[in-house]
């Protein structure tokens, strides 16, 4: 917890109390279903939390601002970020039923009024967004093509273009390459000096 505290000082009350109840939550979830990898849960506040803040890091969401995460598996980049934007809309969705319960448990256990979440696939949602984040799902150009119909071109209301925002790691060239003059790419150890932030990177790409 005072990790989140380091990079993001000026939380309210009641988003710091928000952030410090998760790590007991999800440990008790995680012994019941396997939600995040058990030898992750040390380093809870670091690989899952603050790594899903450097969305938050990049982008500050408007009041109102309606955000898909796809592929969400226990909450990840969604409930931080909800957290941290109480006043912007998030809908999580993921095709494990089992990992959106523990998304509704979370959210409820800790008042988050701002999330909705739901056991589909990304082909299946069919509403438009803001923006559409994600955490190492798939694939950039497939993920591109499937979440193209849920981007809202018309009402552009942030300091970004509507898009798409997605943490990843390792030898992003390939997959990159296509969106080549319009991609940007952001190396999340410049925000976070944490060593196990290296290699590890921030894509936008407006759509």
């Amino acid at each position: 917890m005072e990790l989140i505290l380091k990079y993001f000082p000026n939380l309210s009350d009641t988003q710091r109390e928000q952030f410090a109840a998760l790590k007991a939550l999800y440990e008790d979830w995680n012994s019941k279903i396997n939600v995040i990898s058990r030898k992750d849960m040390d380093n809870f506040y670091e690989h899952h939390v603050l790594h899903s803040l450097a969305i938050a890091h990049e982008i500050r969401f408007r009041e109102g601002t309606k955000v898909l995460d796809l592929g969400t598996g226990g909450g990840f980049p969604g409930i931080p970020l909800a957290i941290m934007f109480p006043d912007s809309q998030f809908k999580l969705i993921d095709r494990t039923g089992k990992k959106i319960r523990v998304v509704n448990e979370v959210a409820q256990a800790i008042g988050l009024k701002n999330v909705v979440a739901e056991q589909l696939s990304g082909e299946e949602e069919k509403a438009q967004y803001d923006f559409v984040v994600s955490r190492a799902v798939m694939p950039l150009p497939n993920l591109v093509k499937i979440i193209k119909k849920n981007v809202n071109r018309k009402n552009q209301h942030n300091s970004l273009p509507n898009g798409l925002i997605c943490l990843k790691g390792g030898d992003l060239q390939a997959e990159t390459k296509p969106f080549k003059n319009i991609v940007s790419l952001t190396e999340i150890h410049d925000m976070f000096k944490e060593e196990w932030f290296k290699e590890k990177y921030l894509i936008y790409l407006p759509l």
